[in-house]
């Protein structure tokens, strides 16, 4: 993994898409665990909260899944990811104009 303290790019982004490319490469598999966020900063040479934000941004993708005492793992994939962020924009779309959850629910599934 590659980071550029010196880039213009905030080292949390950097951190993640670098480890977006990881589990696109293959190299983390959904089910697996992910390193400890202190010993992820000690490989990158960043602080442990750069780490975790990282870490956050790509749990908020749909990329990792936080379990208590369990740790961090792969939950899916790139593609998972960018499905994630497309649902999030229709729901946020429907609670703008006055759709209940339950309402959307029923519209994707008339479709589907």
């Amino acid at each position: 993994m590659k980071i550029d303290q010196r880039a213009p790019t905030p080292l949390y982004q950097q951190v993640a898409a670098e480890l977006r490319r990881a589990i696109a490469d293959g190299e983390a598999r959904p089910g697996e665990r992910m390193p400890l966020a202190k010993d992820l900063a000690a490989v990158l040479g960043v602080n442990r909260n750069t780490v975790l934000r990282a870490l956050g941004e790509l749990r908020d993708e749909g990329l990792l899944e936080f379990r208590r005492g369990r740790g961090i793992t792969v939950a899916g994939t790139p593609e998972r990811g960018a499905l994630v962020e497309k649902v999030r924009d229709l729901v946020a779309f429907a609670r703008h104009e006055g759709y209940a959850t339950e309402e959307l629910v029923a519209m994707i599934e008339a479709v589907s």
